[in-house]
């Protein structure tokens, strides 16, 4: 069998569950990211969007897009490298590293660019980068111990691992993976894709609502969930963010964030940090529903 008709048997799959009325997916919603959304001609109560905090249709965010769409245009025309840098672009990674207390920040076109129910993006980066990869079971940590102690002596180990895990929904544990990169002389970093806006005391995430913010070296968000609208980032050492400028593939070789979507990023970076209650809403949503 060769691809094509590979592809041909799986759409054979998706036809048969769409004729069946039980196929769920590309459902085209006719309204905003709001509580409740169009469905064609039903309403229905939205509880699978990632808009955590209400943002992807406030007012103020809407119109930081449309400010940002007036002025700089559509897209840049080219990656960070070249001249696809915008002042906004270093304007939001200015306050995304003053937020997550870190010394620096890169924004990338998409957060999607190892614990075994790691996001994809995270197992998809460690194949990018040509290291040997080690992925332990679900939150066992005598599991990762076990690995950590089958590195060779001398290698540089980076410990990576969701803050929230998208698939279960339950949190790593943060301080004792910290001990144990401690012990064996490891970095640490977090994709907190589900976390940024949501958990911490400040909404700085996973790490802060553990206490551990000092002890995670590299701290990897997205702008698809609380923050509203696309693309994702990476905060650390500035030593560190300069060298993932000049050396990631997926931002040398992609076009920089559009200004609208940066824009849009920084405005609810912004009510964040300025209303903690949509933070305490969120949670007592989830309280009532559990």
């Amino acid at each position: 069998m060769d691809l094509f008709d590979k592809c041909e048997a799986m759409v054979k799959q998706v036809r048969e569950t769409r004729a069946a009325g039980i196929y769920a997916y590309y459902r085209a919603l006719s309204s905003a990211q709001e509580p409740v959304v169009r469905l064609g001609d039903r309403e229905l109560v939205m509880l699978g969007s990632n808009n955590y905090l209400g943002l992807a249709n406030h007012p103020e965010v809407k119109e930081a897009a449309a400010e940002a769409l007036a002025f700089y245009g559509t897209g840049v025309a080219g990656s960070r490298l070249l001249n696809g840098t915008l002042d906004l672009h270093l304007d939001l990674e200015q306050k995304l590293a003053a937020f997550t207390r870190r010394e620096a920040a890169l924004t990338f076109s998409t957060g999607f660019q190892v614990d075994a129910l790691d996001h994809a993006c995270i197992i998809d980066g460690c194949r990018l980068g040509f290291g040997q990869t080690f992925k332990y079971r679900h939150n066992d940590l005598a599991d990762l111990e076990r690995k950590l102690q089958n590195v060779r002596a001398g290698r540089g180990i980076l410990i990576v691992v969701d803050g929230v895990f998208s698939m279960e929904g339950d949190l790593a544990p943060l301080p004792e993976i910290a001990a144990l990169a401690r012990r064996f002389g490891a970095r640490l970093m977090v994709d907190d894709a589900h976390g940024l806006g949501v958990f911490g005391e400040s909404g700085r995430g996973t790490p802060e609502h553990f206490g551990v913010e000092n002890e995670v070296d590299l701290l990897m968000g997205t702008f698809s969930k609380s923050l509203a609208t696309v693309g994702g980032f990476v905060a650390g050492p500035a030593r560190v963010i300069e060298h993932i400028q000049h050396k990631a593939r997926s931002a040398i070789f992609s076009a920089a964030p559009p200004p609208a979507s940066v824009a849009a990023a920084r405005k609810a970076l912004e009510i964040v940090e300025r209303e903690p209650e949509r933070r305490k809403q969120l949670w007592e949503n989830t309280h009532y529903m559990k």
